[in-house]
């Protein structure tokens, strides 16, 4: 009856060998590994023996997604029997199919090797064959629990330990465990798709642009905010063609025309800011020439607003701080004894009307 039963197993776990497709989406675990196991070994009539224990130790490796190949060897003993106790040791090269792989992983098995048979002082060296069934259990990446049955074929040829018989049929259960040599190889990660390149963004050419209507292109407007229609120098800055004496602060008639227009266009925009710089030619002493500056200054500033109360328009003496001409001829510090209007606090730069 075991007999039947065993060739049953065998025949079912060949079964496991049928090709199925491999997982393309999944890492392929290929360490090598230890497998330490013990066995219970429950003998075939033939043997006339009582059932035994043993273990032993494989060493194998994981080939893909469902293929492992293993060498292990075992020692295991049979009870006394009719015939008295039955020592066998072992080698055996297998091949375990993996159903699937994942925590739970059943796997089919066959495997030959040899095995040595001692008996009643006798031994004699033959041939063993495995078919079975069994599964893994995943406890971590490098421990796993591991158990199958298996139906072996022992063919000790002509040694005849046994009156009668030189082939025995025997079942063998094994337990133990699996640890995997090294890191479990992991998913790469996802990479990302390449961003999009970015739509260009047409860049406005400054040189074409002039956003305060100056007559100065925005690339060379160094005072983007004056207002349309005064006289600006060339770099976009108000200027008041008005020119002072060498150390003198006193606004001459021939002036006074441009300055009614800038008047004028003041009063028309009463919301700005207007900050009225005075600057003198680099001659005399630095903090005489603050003070000078700052009187041609207040000196604009008092005809601008005639008496009238502008809090929105403030004065700044530069001295020499801020040339717009050479300080080496009379005509070059006639340009630079001079005074211009800033817009809304704009920056300060060295000008060149």
């Amino acid at each position: 009856m075991l007999k039947r039963h065993l060739f049953a197993l065998a025949a079912l776990s060949s079964l496991g060998f049928l090709p199925m497709a491999q997982a393309a989406d999944k890492v392929v675990d290929d360490r090598f590994y230890i497998a330490p196991f013990g066995t219970f070994l429950q003998p075939g009539g033939d043997r006339q023996s009582d059932n035994g224990w043993g273990g032993g130790m494989g060493f194998g490796k994981m080939i893909d997604e469902h293929f492992n190949v293993e060498l292990k060897g075992f020692y295991q003993n049979l009870h006394g029997g009719t015939y008295g106790g039955t020592d066998m040791t072992g080698g055996i090269a297998e091949a375990q199919y993996y159903i699937m792989r994942d925590t739970f992983s059943p796997y089919t098995v066959l495997g030959l090797g040899g095995m040595n048979t001692s008996h009643n002082g006798d031994s004699g060296a033959g041939l063993i064959g495995e078919a079975g069934a069994g599964f893994t259990y995943e406890v971590s990446d490098n421990f796993l629990l591991r158990s199958d049955v298996r139906y072996r074929y022992n063919q000790n040829f002509n040694a005849n330990l046994q009156p009668g018989t030189n082939e025995f049929h025997d079942m063998v259960v094994n337990v133990g465990f699996v640890i995997p040599l090294g890191e479990k190889p992991k998913a790469p990660e996802p990479v990302a798709a390449p961003a999009p390149e970015p739509t260009p963004v047409a860049v406005a050419d400054c040189s074409t642009m002039d956003d305060d209507q100056d007559g100065v292109n925005n690339c060379n407007d160094r005072c983007p905010t004056t207002l349309p229609g005064v006289q600006v120098s060339v770099k976009g800055c108000w200027i008041v063609d008005v020119k002072f004496d060498n150390d003198k602060a006193v606004v001459k008639s021939e002036y006074f025309p441009s300055l009614d227009n800038t008047a004028k266009a003041i009063q028309e925009h009463p919301e700005l800011a207007i900050e009225i710089q005075g600057h003198t030619s680099k001659t005399g002493g630095f903090k005489h020439n603050m003070l000078l500056s700052e009187r041609r200054a207040l000196a604009v500033k008092k005809y601008l607003v005639d008496g009238t109360h502008s809090p929105n328009l403030t004065t700044r003496g530069y001295g020499w701080t801020q040339p717009i001409d050479t300080n080496d001829t009379e005509e070059g510090r006639a340009n630079n004894r001079r005074v211009q209007l800033e817009v809304e606090g704009q920056p300060q730069l060295p000008l060149n009307p």
